[in-house]
């Protein structure tokens, strides 16, 4: 007589599960694409130098620090789950790349290295406030938000280091056949990476059978709690990595790096399509998401509207992605 061994979702539900997740994502980035679309026609007729090379390589730039933490995001809130910490993270990491290298002569490489593991550090914690110690992603990810800031002030002293080689400035500076820098380049490679993860891994369908609901993945034999800390892990090493990009570009470390980065990465992978109570989202819908992101902040800027009035607009449209939301879920 043959035993069965589950370990995780049968191939049927897999199958299943492959299909649902296909069809979710692209169902929901159809509205966020088009909105988009219609936004770049709109801000090309608002201003004349909207379509030009230049400006388009600028809003690449602007949102690639955007981009790689809205990536980790997009498992976090599949999940069911929150990262409020990641920008300060990001500060936390770049500061103590900045610490290693200004004030304890770690050579910058090795820094860099020990600035992304900081943010790996810090997504573990938060992973592990939320499992064993069975706090609520908002209240453990809100906890870490204040001591990451709070030590990549006690570092420096709230003093930023300025300063870096011409090598590590370079990666956001030099751009190749004139129009990728290796900054951007690290983006795009992340988000292919993540949505291949996504789309055709087991353990990345998985993250949707958690955001789904956790118990009934665990009865199904996933490791909820091994995936959990996982993806919060990758979501500070992200936030970690973009700190080093966002050095590399302003070639210094801040401590008030990152301020308000949580709310836009939030935004960007709500208005990309995904639910903010799990199971739904996906890495393109993401990546179309920031694109809006930083197409309205980089228009309205062309046009002269106030930074102020900025905050508004995009409120608004947060506002309005979350509605939709919530209609499609009452729909279906």
């Amino acid at each position: 007589m043959k035993t069965a061994i589950t370990t995780g979702i049968d191939a049927p539900t897999t199958n299943s599960l492959k299909k649902s997740v296909l069809g979710n994502t692209l169902k929901s980035i159809q509205g966020p694409f088009v909105g988009l679309i219609l936004l770049c026609v709109g801000f090309a007729i608002a201003s004349e130098y909207f379509f030009t090379l230049r400006n388009l390589l600028n809003i690449l730039d602007q949102v690639t620090v955007l981009g790689i933490v809205s990536i980790g995001m997009t498992a976090v809130i599949i999940i069911g789950g929150i990262d409020l910490s990641v920008g300060s993270v990001l500060a936390l990491s770049m500061m103590m790349t900045g610490w290693l290298e200004r004030f304890m002569d770690v050579s910058l490489p090795v820094a860099v290295i020990l600035g992304m593991l900081t943010g790996l550090l810090c997504g573990l914690v938060s992973g592990a406030l939320v499992i064993w110690a069975k706090l609520p992603a908002f209240i453990a990810t809100l906890a870490m938000m204040s001591v990451a800031r709070g030590l990549a002030n006690i570092l420096t002293d709230g003093r930023q280091v300025v300063g870096y080689p011409d090598w590590f400035t370079s990666l956001s500076t030099v751009r190749y056949f004139g129009v990728i820098s290796t900054t951007m380049l690290i983006f795009v490679l992340l988000a292919i990476v993540s949505a291949f993860y996504l789309r055709y891994r087991a353990n990345g369908r998985n993250l949707y059978a958690i955001g789904g609901s956790a118990e009934v993945a665990r009865l199904s034999g996933i490791s909820v709690n091994k995936i959990t800390l996982v993806v919060y892990s990758v979501s500070g090493l992200l936030a970690g990595i973009a700190g080093m990009t966002l050095a590399a570009r302003l070639d210094s470390s801040q401590p008030s790096a990152g301020l308000g980065l949580e709310l836009d990465t939030i935004a960007a992978v709500v208005i990309g399509g995904a639910s903010l109570i799990g199971g739904i989202g996906s890495i393109a819908g993401t990546i179309v998401g920031v694109l809006i992101i930083g197409v309205l902040r980089n228009g309205l800027n062309l046009i002269g509207v106030s930074p102020f009035f900025q905050m508004v607009i995009i409120g608004v449209v947060i506002a309005v992605a979350v509605a939709f939301d919530t209609m499609r879920r009452k729909t279906k």
